[in-house]
C-alpha cells in the first residue's frame, strides 16, 4: 500500500511569521499583565480562572477538540457536541478543522520530521513558535481532505472555519462576559467607579487571563510532556507522563499514555493518574449524554517498559500510515 508523506515544516533561522497570529499573541499576553496590577487583581478572579479553565479548556479543548473530534473517543448528541465545540472555539486556539488537522499530523510524525510542534530540538518551537510560523503545506485543501475528511463533512465545522468565523465567536463571547461583568458591577457596587472596576476585572480574569492560561497549559502538553516525565509505554516518540501538566490541564498531561493508545478516552491509566476531563465524560455517560466511550486498550508491543529494546513500532507496516477517521467514524489509513 503506497502512502503520501507530508513534507516536513521547514524551520529556518528567520521563519516567516503569520502576522495576525503573532500580533494577537502579543496583545492578549500584554492585556493579561494588567490583571496583576492593583486595579485589576482580585482573588475571586483567580477562582474564576479555574472555573473558566474547566469550561473552556477541559471541556472545550480536551474533550471537544481533542478526544471527541480528533480521536472519536466518545460520542455525544449533535447539539451537545456543538456546544462543547463552541467552548473550545472560545479558547482562541484556532478553528476545530485546523486544530484537529495539526494534532492528527502530530500523531503520524510525533517527534520526527513533519511533526508540527515537536520540542525535540527547540523547546520554544514546540511550545508556541510553531503557531505563528507559516506552514503552507498544512493550509492546502488537499491536506485537509487527507487528514480531516470526517470533519469536512460537517457543515457547522466548515462554517466556523470559512472566513475565520471562529474568531467572531470568540469576540462575541468576550463581549458577552464583559457585558455581564459590567452589569453585575453596576448592580452590586456603591459607586460608578467601583462598578467599572468590577467590570474590568471580570473581563480581564474571565476572558484575557483565562485565554492565556488555557493557551499555555495546552502548549505544555506539546512541549513539556515531550521533554520531562515518566513513561508507562514503549512508544516510538518522546512523549511522557508529566504530573504537573496533568494537574494544570485536568488530565491531558498523561501524554505517554495517550500516545500509546490515542483513541482511548481516559488518559489516566494508573490509579493515581487523575483525569478530571474523563470524569466529566463519565458523568455525561451516567445521565445518558455520552456513549461508545473507548476503553483503555494498549497494543501489546507497547506494554513493555520504555527502553527495553523492543522493535520500534514505526517500522511496522501496520503503523506506517497516518490513521484518520472516515465520515462514518471508522479508522482507515490515509493515502492508501
Amino acid at each position: 500500500m503506497s502512502t503520501q508523506t507530508l513534507a516536513p515544516t521547514v524551520k529556518s533561522r528567520q521563519p516567516k511569521r503569520i502576522a495576525g497570529f503573532f500580533v494577537t499573541l502579543i496583545v492578549i499576553h500584554t492585556l493579561a499583565l494588567f490583571a496583576f496590577l492593583p486595579y485589576g487583581f482580585t482573588w475571586w478572579g483567580v477562582a474564576s480562572l479555574l472555573v473558566g479553565n474547566f469550561i473552556f479548556g477541559s471541556i472545550g479543548i480536551n474533550l471537544a477538540y481533542h478526544r471527541l473530534l480528533t480521536h472519536r473517543a466518545v460520542e455525544v448528541p449533535k447539539w451537545l457536541e456543538r456546544v462543547l465545540i463552541l467552548c473550545g472555539v472560545c479558547s482562541l486556539e484556532g478553528s476545530p478543522l485546523w486544530w484537529v488537522l495539526n494534532h492528527r499530523i502530530h500523531h503520524q510524525y510525533s517527534d520526527d520530521p513533519g511533526d508540527p510542534h515537536s520540542p525535540k530540538d527547540h523547546f520554544f518551537w514546540g511550545h508556541m513558535q510553531w503557531i505563528y510560523t507559516a506552514a503552507p503545506d498544512r493550509n492546502r485543501l488537499s491536506t485537509f481532505e487527507k487528514y480531516v475528511p470526517d470533519l469536512l463533512a460537517d457543515p457547522f465545522l466548515r462554517w466556523l472555519h470559512r472566513g475565520q468565523k471562529w474568531v467572531l465567536v470568540y469576540l462575541a463571547h468576550a463581549l458577552l462576559i464583559g457585558a455581564i461583568g459590567f452589569g453585575v458591577g453596576f448592580l452590586v457596587a456603591d459607586t460608578d467607579a467601583e462598578a467599572i472596576r468590577i467590570g474590568v476585572q471580570v473581563f480581564l480574569w474571565g476572558v484575557v487571563v483565562r485565554t492565556v492560561y488555557v493557551w499555555h497549559i495546552t502548549w505544555f502538553v506539546n512541549s513539556a510532556s515531550h521533554r520531562w516525565g515518566y513513561r508507562n509505554y514503549n512508544t516510538p516518540d518522546h512523549s511522557t507522563n508529566n504530573w504537573w501538566v496533568a494537574l494544570l490541564t485536568n488530565g491531558e498531561g498523561w501524554h505517554n499514555n495517550h500516545h500509546a493508545a490515542p483513541r482511548t478516552c481516559s488518559q489516566g491509566h494508573k490509579w493515581w493518574e487523575i483525569d478530571l476531563t474523563f470524569t466529566f465524560v463519565r458523568a455525561l455517560e451516567v445521565v445518558g449524554l455520552a456513549r461508545n466511550v473507548v476503553p483503555v486498550k494498549v497494543a501489546s508491543y507497547r506494554q513493555n517498559p520504555a527502553g527495553t529494546g523492543q522493535e520500534n513500532p514505526k517500522t511496522s507496516a501496520s503503523t506506517d500510515s497516518p490513521v484518520v477517521l472516515t465520515p462514518e467514524g471508522s479508522e482507515q489509513l490515509a493515502g492508501g
